[in-house]
């Protein structure tokens, strides 16, 4: 019988979610008896190939590329969870919603304090993916099955949500897990 696939993807935020699932240090080897990882750091896999049983999603969406991202990344797990705040709410990158984004593209490339741009120029290359309006949290853009919050969330937390899932249960997070203070 096939091992149930896990697979992983990072769009608009620090990779410190996926810091988190490698965090659960030697349960990891627990972790790759019970699963078959796609894409991941824990294999460098770079794309998903077929159907996954759970896909993980840190960050949020800030830019077209990461809502492509996204969307092929719903369309190949049976459950996606987002993790972490950034996913969830947008996190810090979503504190740039405050600022109309022509504001922002002159703060970054004309008028910020090192910048040096003797053109007077912001940057249109087409392979520069183009900024969204604002960031959106995952949930605006696709379905998503489950909310893992925290910044990033813990090893704990990410293990135990997947423990239960693996076993067929929905994650009931004890408030140790999610408790911030």
């Amino acid at each position: 019988m096939a091992k149930p696939k896990v697979a992983t993807t990072s769009l608009c935020g620090c990779f410190g979610c996926h810091m988190s699932l490698l965090d659960i240090d030697d349960r990891i080897l627990q972790l790759v008896e019970l699963v078959d990882f796609d894409r991941s750091p824990i294999n460098d896999i770079k794309e998903i190939e077929g159907q996954v049983d759970i896909g993980l999603i840190e960050g949020g969406c800030c830019n077209e590329e990461n809502l492509k991202v996204l969307h092929e990344f719903r369309r190949h797990c049976k459950i996606l969870i987002s993790v972490g705040d950034c996913a969830i709410n947008g996190g810090i990158p979503a504190l740039r919603n405050m600022v109309p984004l022509e504001e922002c593209y002159r703060e970054a490339y004309l008028n910020g304090p090192t910048v040096v741009n003797p053109a007077g120029k912001v940057p249109d290359d087409p392979e520069i993916p183009l900024l969204l309006d604002k960031v959106y949290p995952c949930h605006e853009a696709v379905k998503i099955d489950y909310h893992l919050p925290g910044c990033p969330p813990s090893a704990d937390t990410l293990w135990a949500a997947l423990v239960a899932l693996l076993n067929g249960k929905a994650p009931e997070l004890p408030y140790e897990l999610v408790k911030y203070d």
